[in-house]
């Protein structure tokens, strides 16, 4: 009745933005990643019958209002599915990031997917990955990738045999290294997916993102570092362009996120194999290869915060009941 999992977050590639269908998180389009490693949140869940009601609790906070209804969807999905009498009892959910949220580094996606494999293991259910990639959805639609962990695919549809995240294979994972550098600015992803459709660019992202999508499996099948990076820096351009023309006119960058792209186009310039890539926050991807990485951290933490540097992280796991949080 008690179980922990770990999840690593993502960095979105060809990114998703906006929602058919907000309630079961059904985006327009495919959308695709990679978890970022080492950074990961840890969550334990466990079914009580001596709680009175389910209680969330994140970085020592506990849940309410839209956030406490986000995860509370991902426990009724399990609850349906479930036919173990123990998953009806109250839930008590304690998850923590080894990393800072809300700066634009993922932390739903990688908090909606250990919360799902946790809940599911807990649950006595026996499910692949991809199937608890529809789960984790309904918290986070980057949720699912996280599940399935890699380079992943969330495939766009109208119901869980579509919706869901399949993981592609790759022969860059070894060798890529993302060196994050964190530019804190609180942001909010829900208010720029709610208003996206009504962006006039938003029908010029739909009209080339199946190109830009295809482009990225293919790069990523033939082990194209340049072509993937490339793409995802294009598309984080496409996404920004739609956000800030979006009714709010959201602008999540700051001066430090344009000194860093700036400082990235000087390093490949200079034949260093460098992207950047921004999901909806001022923080920074920065995609190199394992043999530039040091150099490219140097150069980044002259206007970053704080820098990380990251490989490509696997799928969603159970851990050992030694690692639980309570």
């Amino acid at each position: 009745m008690k179980a922990t999992a770990k999840a690593h977050p993502i960095q979105g590639l060809v990114k998703y933005h906006g929602m058919r269908d907000e309630e079961l998180r059904l985006p327009y389009h495919d959308s695709i990643s990679l978890c970022t490693a080492p950074s990961h949140t840890k969550t334990t869940v466990e079914f009580d019958p001596d709680l009175d009601s389910d209680t969330f609790v994140v970085g020592g906070d506990e849940l309410a209002d839209h956030e406490a209804d986000r995860v509370a969807a991902v426990l009724a999905r399990v609850r349906e599915l479930a036919d173990a009498d123990h998953a009806q009892y109250p839930v008590h959910l304690e998850s923590e990031n080894s990393f800072p949220s809300n700066v634009g580094l993922g932390s739903s996606s990688s908090g909606f997917a250990a919360a799902a494999m946790a809940l599911t293991e807990a649950a006595d259910l026996d499910l692949t990955r991809p199937e608890i990639s529809t789960i984790a959805r309904l918290g986070s639609s980057s949720a699912a990738r996280a599940v399935t962990g890699g380079f992943s695919d969330l495939h766009a549809g109208l119901n869980d045999e579509d919706c869901r995240s399949e993981r592609l294979d790759s022969p860059l994972e070894d060798d890529v290294r993302i060196v994050a550098g964190l530019v804190p600015a609180y942001k909010e992803t829900e208010h720029a997916h709610r208003e996206a459709a009504d962006s006039h660019m938003f029908e010029a992202r739909l009209a080339h993102i199946h190109g830009q999508l295809a482009e990225m499996r293919d790069a990523l099948r033939e082990g194209d570092f340049d072509r993937v990076f490339e793409t995802a820096e294009h598309d984080s351009l496409s996404l920004a362009a739609t956000t800030m023309t979006g009714p709010a006119g959201w602008v999540y960058w700051k001066p430090a996120t344009l000194e860093i792209f700036d400082a990235v186009r000087e390093l490949r310039d200079d034949g260093v194999p460098v992207y950047f890539s921004t999901d909806t926050g001022a923080s920074v991807y920065v995609n190199t290869t394992a043999e530039y990485a040091k150099q490219v951290e140097e150069v980044v933490t002259e206007h970053a915060t704080e820098t990380m540097v990251w490989e490509v992280g696997g799928p969603a796991e159970i851990l050992d009941e030694s690692e639980a949080l309570f």
